[in-house]
């Protein structure tokens, strides 16, 4: 027995160096790099800022991301849809492994709204769960590797949709929209106005979108353009960064949205007056 566990191991050994040599040979084989249509420094401002990389779409010249947000926006409809219609009506007492899945993704928005928002948690917990839905797939877009042809005739990988700044601040804005919503709604002028009251919410919310996934997307993008780090790497870096920001970036979201939806919705204790009895 033991023998045979030392010649396994003997085997893997022998197959994971085999595999370091092939990558080792490939680095000297490919060295020096052949010539860049940009530099390191261009390539890393044009995935901030979206210059030179633009693409059509229907006839509209437009940033990738934008390409990236309505491609991930039909996908999830396509899924709500189908899900809906097919999956849900075939639902049992005890569940299968897609109903738990199902079950446990919706439980755990709607325990979030519950716990952060008690007093109207329906609403925000129905928000927190299609925001961060968007935001967990859109960040997991980029893993898959679209193609695009842009303006140049070049192909190119479509970026995730929040890559762009001006989609983290959309969401941002909208996220502090339905805040405000919520506080005028059920509190009237005193709610709005206390929600007013953090204008920098919106803000700090659509940077923290924006520079955590700006953070992978550069680091990746570092990564990819060196040939000497372009084996095997650029895999662990971008699964890595990526699913960590989706992760962390849902959960914070959301967690952010609802408790500050609970706060401006938050009813206000009313005052007892002790009426002083008269002492004759």
């Amino acid at each position: 027995m033991k023998t045979r566990l030392t010649k396994k191991k003997a085997i893997f050994l022998a197959v994971w160096l085999l595999v370091i040599a092939l990558i080792l040979a490939g680095i000297i084989v490919l060295w020096p790099p052949a010539a860049k249509h940009e530099s390191i420094q261009q390539a890393m401002q044009d995935s901030v800022l979206h210059e030179t990389n633009k693409v059509e779409f229907f006839s509209l010249v437009v940033n990738p991301a934008v390409v990236s947000a309505y491609i991930v926006t039909a996908v999830l409809l396509l899924a709500a849809a189908l899900i809906r219609i097919f999956a849900i009506p075939k639902f049992k007492t005890v569940p299968g492994k897609f109903q738990c899945a199902i079950e446990t993704i919706v439980g755990l928005f709607s325990g979030m709204a519950g716990k952060n928002s008690p007093h109207k948690p329906k609403f925000i917990g129905a928000y927190i769960f299609s925001a961060g839905v968007y935001i967990f797939v859109s960040t997991l877009f980029e893993l898959f590797g679209v193609q695009w042809i842009n303006t140049h005739g070049a192909a190119l990988s479509l970026p995730a949709p929040i890559s762009d700044i001006n989609a983290a601040i959309a969401l941002g804005v909208m996220s502090y929209g339905i805040i405000l919503g919520g506080g005028i709604r059920f509190r009237g002028v005193k709610g709005g106005l206390s929600v007013l009251k953090d204008f920098s919410l919106p803000i700090s919310m659509s940077f923290r979108l924006f520079g955590a996934l700006l953070s992978g997307l550069l680091v990746t993008e570092l990564v990819y353009y060196y040939v000497s780090l372009s084996f095997v790497l650029p895999v662990i870096v971008g699964v890595l960064f990526t699913l960590l920001h989706a992760i962390i970036q849902t959960y914070v979201l959301a967690t952010l949205v609802s408790v500050f939806y609970g706060e401006a919705i938050e009813p206000k204790p009313k005052k007892i007056k002790n009426k002083k009895k008269k002492v004759n």
